[in-house]
């Protein structure tokens, strides 16, 4: 768990120098807006120019050796329903949980974790994001009408920077196994009394052994428990290409969650992939018709991660008595969200099938007549 001190945090608020009022950061443009007077400002030290981040070594973070411009401190509280590690600006003291609507109140510490070491940028506003939603909605059939009605309401959604880990590794594996190729023999078997050539297929084994080496470049793990990881897995592919260099003026008007996932078990989680990948890298060094492996032993080297923040907005809403999330990336516009089922809706469906299905066989039942 990150330590907790009593350090002040930075608020990740930026005064219009016209009125006063605070900033926010515009999707449309890639700059600072003020809602209350227009004045814009640029984000300064971005753009493809100086979008190189560097990597972190691994091993050094794990032995709490990196160096101390690394690390940041920032005031968060976790929610009492879901764990999420909401973050909060300096003067607020209690808001409602964006992963599942429930009441938050800060604690009076700070947690001092890995500092992000760049972001995508949300490239869709609020009204983008809840178009999308909605059109995502509509094609859910069997969806309350009363859930889907409250949904285009209007209700705010959150703009919310997720936290993620990448991993870089370079990997050698040695490997025993066996090539199988497939061949065929004619046999005579017995039919119905009579006798037929069959061919049957077999295989013929040959062990082999070799190596195979590849090199992972950012492996994506989502360092966040807040939300199914099935619903946030499933709003990839990120274009990480597009990583900016972490500013705070990026989440200026938006929220930003801690990691729950530690470096190390995301690890895990990072090798896990890379070793399905692995296997199947052998399977196709191995060749012929079919493969199998006896041995796998991976030497995994030079591992190096950042942390990374990713744009999601999200929606969490209480619909009798249960809370429903819909999140949207929010680069690419992707949807996915916890689907409800209407009762009626599927009965329905169930009893025009029945309608259908008799209709079939009697019309059956009098073509055979």
């Amino acid at each position: 768990m990150p330590d907790v001190t009593e350090a002040a945090p930075a608020a990740h608020r930026f005064p219009c120098d016209n009125c006063g009022a605070d900033f926010r950061f515009n999707p449309a443009t890639g700059g600072l807006i003020c809602d209350f007077c227009g004045n814009t400002s640029e984000v300064e030290g971005t753009g493809p120019q100086v979008r190189a981040i560097e990597e972190l070594d691994f091993q050094a973070a794990l032995n709490a050796d990196l160096p101390e411009a690394e690390m940041e401190e920032t005031r968060v509280s976790a929610c009492p329903n879901c764990g999420a590690q909401v973050e909060f600006d300096a003067d607020v003291h209690a808001k409602e949980c964006p992963f599942c609507a429930t009441p938050v109140v800060t604690d009076t510490g700070v947690h001092r974790h890995i500092k992000p070491a760049g972001l995508l940028a949300f490239q869709l506003d609020e009204n983008q994001a809840r178009d999308a939603m909605n059109t995502w909605l509509g094609r859910l059939w069997f969806a309350p009408n009363g859930l889907q009605d409250y949904a285009r309401s209007g209700r705010k959604m959150q703009g919310i920077y997720v936290p993620y880990w990448t991993y870089d590794a370079d990997t050698k594996t040695a490997y025993s196994g066996e090539r199988g190729t497939v061949y065929y023999e004619t046999k005579t078997v017995t039919r119905n009394g009579k006798q037929e050539q069959v061919r049957v297929s077999k295989v013929r084994w040959r062990r082999v052994s070799g190596k195979v080496a590849r090199f992972f470049d950012d492996i994506v793990i989502l360092a966040s428990k807040s939300l199914p990881k099935k619903y946030t897995d499933a709003l990839q592919p990120w274009d990480l290409s597009a990583l900016e260099p972490y500013h705070p003026e990026f989440l200026a008007g938006f929220r930003a969650e801690g990691y729950q996932v530690e470096l190390a078990d995301g690890f895990d989680e990072a090798r896990a992939h890379m070793d399905q990948v692995i296997q199947r890298d052998i399977k196709f060094d191995i060749g012929g018709d079919r493969q199998r492996i006896h041995q796998a032993k991976t030497d995994v080297r030079d591992v190096t991660f950042k942390h990374v923040l990713l744009p999601v907005w999200l929606a969490a809403y209480k619909y009798r008595g249960e809370t429903y999330r819909f999140v949207v990336n929010g680069q690419t516009g992707r949807v996915q969200g916890e689907r409800p089922w209407s009762g009626w809706k599927i009965a329905v469906a169930v009893i025009l099938g029945l309608i259908v299905a008799a209709a079939v066989g009697y019309g059956i039942a009098l073509s055979e007549g």
